[in-house]
């Protein structure tokens, strides 16, 4: 029987609630012998509640320690029950064994970083207790081995120092972290305990010095984080002001470490500020070598060689160094000996900076402003032949020659640049154009200005024809033929916007009547109305209506408010139907008028016909796509205030009556 577990389980039950210390101690060592060791794991849960709750540490200890000769996976339990007892120092101890073997693995399911953070934590917090253990020695060796989580092994370092009364070595440790930490925000401060007024005064100053220091050694930790990051490098020459030699061994160590090709921020700025520093103290020739050694930098982008060049000279320039300035930007100009495309960016930035419009444009204007005219423009066209030039570059050199009395070169200039551009890029320089030469030659050369508006509008998109069209027929108002203008008027009618018609036909309709006389406004007021949505022929109508009623025109302008009527629903146009009563009222008589009411009952039934087909139209659609017949009464009346409030009821479109127009040719 002393095989059979069961009985040994309920005989050490018995005894465990007899409370016989002792004899239940026996009695599970003996079932622990009796029994074999596959039979062992029913055993060893119950001794160990047992031991558990005794008041006498050692003897749970002892069991513990032969329990995890059986199961070492279990130490995590055996650790905790050390520091609930207080015996730290066996708890650290079997703590890092854990931590050094690699074959451990946690069944409460902690990291090995996990596990030794618990460590650091227990050693470093009771220094007074753990005694078998190098504290120093072990968060040291985890700074090595768990690199990214350097702040809190050096928090836990110090904390170690400070509990163990080792001040100094606490003060040098701040300076360490500043030195090796990535992040500042790993770092957490901890207060010095109350100590003896004797070294008081000495270590107040240590702290202040690195409280003092502490932007500083910020700053060296985000450039260990990214020693690439520009900002950073002239945020630490900001710290350094006022000590010339630090500022320039700063720059010195900025430009040898960042890697143009890495750098976060313009690494051509390093470059930049170090010269300028150098000009500010009155020191040229530093600030020229500075800049020459920069110009062979082979940076990412050619912007930032072209920045340095143009950065040179205007260092030339503040400095009234015309002649120096002129040349370094020629040198930086100069074809080099291997051409490359400016995008080519498997070349160096250097062969492809003759390329950059940020230094031709600087030179073009040190030459207006220092060079001769056969200098300047000598380098207008080399900027067009490079296909560098912007439509701005275009209209400079067209003023430049203008200025210097060369209108046929200017116009030429204007013509390569049109060659150049496409639209809407050569919008500005037709403008231009067109607008010089008509200063220039009014209608001297008028043919050879058709010629020009003609070719400016072909291919014109139509969001840029209006202001063409009104110049080219201002021309010919001026200089040409009445009925070239308006021809020219009646196509700028179809080619401008949709939106911009309205206004195109008003100042038609305006130059038509001031120079044929308002009767010559009855075809573009009919070709309006054609062409314009109802909106906008609507106010046609009425305008149209209104000339002929002056005329005297009576049945004229009847006939056109007939016509109109047609796209005004009484119930969103009552402008138009006050209008037509009125003029009924002047001009007409009963018949007339009992027409007129006629006509709108007429109008009115159309549109309810259509917005009752329309909204029942729309109640079809709306139960069909829910699948269902129903449809909440709300919802149908937003739907028809919506569509009488909103939508255009598109109705057929009648032609104008010849009626109301009879006899207009030969008017």
């Amino acid at each position: 029987m002393h095989k059979m577990p069961r009985i040994w389980l309920d005989y050490c039950q018995f005894l465990v609630l007899q409370c016989k210390i002792t004899r239940s101690r026996r009695t599970f060592d003996r079932a622990l012998r009796a029994l074999p060791v596959t039979q062992h794991p029913r055993i060893w849960p119950l001794y160990l509640r047992f031991v558990h709750n005794l008041p006498v540490p050692e003897t749970a200890v002892r069991v513990y320690r032969r329990y995890l000769k059986l199961s070492p996976e279990n130490a995590e339990e055996y650790i905790g029950y050390l520091r609930t007892v207080g015996r730290l120092d066996e708890a650290a101890v079997r703590l890092a064994a854990i931590v050094n073997d690699e074959n451990f693995v946690s069944k409460e399911g902690k990291s090995n970083y996990q596990l030794w953070h618990e460590l650091c934590d227990l050693i470093s917090q009771n220094p007074d207790k753990v005694t078998s253990l190098n504290v120093g020695a072990i968060i040291r060796g985890g700074l090595t081995r768990f690199t990214d989580q350097l702040g809190k092994l050096w928090c836990s370092l110090a904390d170690y120092y400070i509990r163990s009364g080792h001040f100094e070595k606490r003060v040098c440790l701040n300076y360490l972290m500043f030195l090796t930490l990535l992040a500042f925000t790993q770092l957490s401060f901890t207060f010095f305990p109350s100590i003896d007024d004797v070294d008081l005064e000495l270590r107040l100053a240590r702290f202040e010095q690195l409280i003092a220091r502490r932007p500083l050694l910020l700053n060296s930790v985000l450039l260990r984080q990214n020693p690439h990051n520009v900002h950073e490098w002239h945020k630490r020459v900001k710290l350094y002001e006022g000590t010339p030699r630090q500022i320039i061994n700063t720059f010195t160590e900025a430009v040898q470490t960042v890697d143009p090709m890495k750098a976060t921020g313009k690494p051509h700025s390093l470059w930049v500020c170090f010269a300028k520093f150098y000009e500010e103290n009155d020191q040229l020739d530093d600030a020229r070598t500075i800049f020459e050694k920069a110009t062979k930098v082979n940076f990412k982008q050619v912007d930032d060689l072209a920045a340095v060049w143009c950065e040179y000279g205007e260092m030339e320039l503040r400095h009234e160094n015309y002649d120096q300035a002129l040349r370094i930007l020629r040198k930086a100009t100069a074809i080099p000996s291997k051409k490359a495309e400016y995008f080519d960016s498997s070349e160096p930035v250097q062969n492809r900076v003759y390329k950059s419009l940020k230094v031709w444009s600087m030179l073009a204007d040190l030459e207006e402003s220092l060079g001769t005219f056969q200098s300047t423009k000598a380098v207008y066209d080399r900027i067009i032949d490079l296909r560098i030039a912007t439509p701005q570059i275009i209209i400079n050199y067209a003023m430049f020659l203008e200025e210097h009395n060369y209108f046929e070169e200017s116009f030429k200039a204007y013509e390569r640049g049109i060659a150049l551009f496409k639209w809407p890029n050569v919008y500005d320089i037709w403008n231009t154009y067109l607008t010089k030469f008509i200063d220039r030659y009014g209608g001297k050369k008028l043919e050879r200005a058709r010629d020009l508006f003609e070719q400016a509008l072909d291919g014109c998109p139509a969001k840029f024809a209006k202001t063409i069209y009104l110049l080219y027929a201002k021309l010919e108002e001026e200089y040409g033929l009445a009925r070239h203008a308006m021809a020219v008027y009646e196509r700028a009618t179809q080619a401008v916007e949709p939106e911009e018609r309205h206004h195109m036909f008003n100042i038609y309709i305006k130059r038509a009547a001031e120079i044929y006389g308002v009767t010559y406004t009855r075809a573009i007021y009919q070709k309006a109305i054609e062409v314009l949505p109802d909106e906008h022929a609507r106010d046609m109508c009425l305008r149209f209506a209104d000339m002929e009623s002056k005329l005297g025109e009576i049945d004229r302008a009847r006939a056109i408010y007939s016509y109109c009527s047609q796209i005004c629903d009484p119930r969103l146009t009552a402008n138009f139907w006050q209008t037509w009563k009125e003029f009924e009222i002047r001009h007409g008589n009963e018949d007339t008028i009992r027409e007129m009411l006629r006509i709108k009952r007429s109008v009115q039934a159309t549109y309810n016909t259509q917005v009752n087909f329309m909204s029942s139209q729309m109640l079809k659609a709306t139960t069909s796509s829910t699948g269902t017949g129903e449809r909440t009464e709300f919802q149908l009346i937003l739907a028809l205030q919506h569509f009488l409030h909103f939508a255009e009821v598109q109705l057929e479109q009648k032609s104008i009556p010849t009626a109301v127009f009879g006899g207009l040719k030969e008017d």
